[in-house]
């Protein structure tokens, strides 16, 4: 479909006819928009003036059996497809790499129902997720998933990269919110899940859809639980003399009690960030944590807190620190405190048990520090589970090269040495961001044999290869 010709033409026309005249468009400055995504990659490649990946054609599909037609003309031709929700992505999963169609899905934003009885919400997966938790606050509930980008990333975006909000560590994420699904498969067809998503009735096929980037179909709808507004939420500081304690102390509170929030800085990290905005001046690794729910429970689990803190080397600092993160939970991105261009940076985002997982933290450290010198690397720990956690790894390069192409070269190297560190030492690429294209040069090497599961899914959903091309490794 590239270029302008007789048949894109007549192509243009069929998708006109399924959403409109007005919500097709082939300007250069709308299929520029959709080019760069959060990839430091994407908005490098732009800052240096290049062009960037562009789409064909941008479509705006406004309802389920839309998106089925324009899957069925991009069938029919064979053009690839790609997904776009709210552009927040820092993987690349929605960059338009092979051209083709752009589907930007943000006019299928409609609430479809609230069931009070079943503590559920159901929308359209275009809706960007402040707007979803806005419609549960209305009713006295929340969803419970408030990430970084609630007001930015749509319900589509968070589930085909299984996102996770500040809150995962009791109310687990994205995959464990969602309860069923309704998806347009790359034939057309429009599908829709069990209602329920434990059963014995074969697979959960939520799974199946959740986290694959839109590379099997498009998510159209969902459903998810509502959880009431907790009694109380409190919040409490504490400074470990370094992270083996704190993290020791992270494993016995998880494995004891149920915090929402539990955030471990690195001494690095405590100085370099913690420091700048919630003004802890002590040196050692800082941790906040928040308890949330009936006042009673809470009161006797903060009770448990503060003792394996203090058991396991940490100094309680009372509630006035951990408030304070709290307030400031998003001015961390905020210009001026998140790092940016024309810093060089990335967000490793490993998971693992807690067998591994300071292994694997030094070995990382080690590997990136030890082999490119001009790179910083922080972290911290920030959702928790009973049998591990994630460290949301950070390299940080003042000085990047201005040639784009070196730059580019040295961002993956920088990637490769880090994720690889990871693998080699237990760990899982990636716990919410994604894989995209920033590391689907990865996937075999994480996977080994059972990759050929994916590839066999993808091979018989999309024969014609057409759904985000060149993501996930597919």
């Amino acid at each position: 479909m590239k270029g302008k010709s007789f048949m894109s033409d007549m192509i243009r026309f069929e998708l006109e006819d399924v959403v409109g005249r007005e919500n097709v468009s082939t300007t250069e400055a709308e299929r520029a928009t959709y080019s760069v995504d959060y990839f430091w990659i994407s908005r490098m490649w732009e800052d240096h003036g290049a062009e960037g990946p562009m789409a064909d054609v941008i479509v705006r599909p406004g309802s389920s059996e839309e998106v089925s037609r324009i899957l069925k003309v991009a069938n029919y031709y064979k053009l690839p497809v790609h997904t776009w929700g709210g552009g927040s992505g820092s993987q690349g999963g929605a960059l338009p790499m092979a051209g083709g169609i752009l589907l930007d899905m943000k006019r299928m934003n409609h609430l479809i129902s609230i069931d009070e009885n079943a503590h559920s919400i159901t929308a359209e997966a275009g809706m960007i997720f402040q707007q979803l938790e806005w419609y549960a606050n209305e009713r006295g509930y929340s969803c419970m998933h408030i990430p970084s980008c609630l007001t930015c990333g749509t319900i589509g975006g968070a589930l085909g990269h299984r996102g996770v909000g500040i809150l995962s560590s009791r109310y687990g994420k994205i995959d464990d919110m969602c309860m069923s699904m309704e998806v347009v498969l790359p034939n057309g067809d429009i599908m829709n899940t069990l209602p329920v998503p434990k059963h014995a009735a074969g697979p959960d096929l939520n799974q199946i859809f959740i986290g694959l980037e839109g590379t099997l179909g498009v998510i159209t709808k969902a459903t998810f639980r509502l959880f009431e507004q907790p009694e109380c939420r409190r919040h409490r500081g504490f400074m470990f003399p370094d992270l083996t304690a704190g993290l020791e102390a992270g494993r016995d509170i998880m494995q004891k009690c149920q915090p929402s929030i539990m955030r471990l800085f690195d001494e690095a990290e405590t100085v370099s960030i913690i420091k700048k905005i919630i003004g802890v001046e002590e040196r050692g690794s800082f941790m906040n944590l928040t308890l949330e729910g009936i006042a009673k429970i809470v009161d006797i689990e903060m009770e448990m807190v503060i003792d394996i803190c203090v058991r396991h080397g940490g100094r309680d600092m009372g509630s006035e620190y951990g408030e304070k993160w709290y307030e400031n939970r998003i001015t961390f991105f905020y210009p001026d405190h998140i790092m940016d261009i024309p810093q060089m940076f990335g967000t490793m985002d490993t998971v693992a048990d807690f067998s591994h997982v300071e292994k694997i933290y030094w070995a990382m450290k080690n590997a990136i520090e030890s082999n490119f010198p001009d790179v910083r690397f922080i972290a911290h720990c920030s959702h928790w589970y009973g049998w591990g956690t994630m460290i949301y790894d950070r390299f940080i390069m003042d000085d990047s090269p201005e040639d784009r192409e070196e730059a580019l070269r040295l961002h993956n190297q920088i990637w490769n040495t880090g994720v690889r560190a990871a693998m080699e030492n237990g760990g899982v690429i990636n716990d919410h961001h994604g894989i995209g294209l920033k590391l689907a040069r990865l996937m075999k090497e994480q996977y080994g044999p059972a990759f050929q599961v994916m590839e066999g899914l993808k091979k018989a959903l999309d024969p014609n290869g057409i759904m985000n091309p060149y993501k996930l490794g597919l």
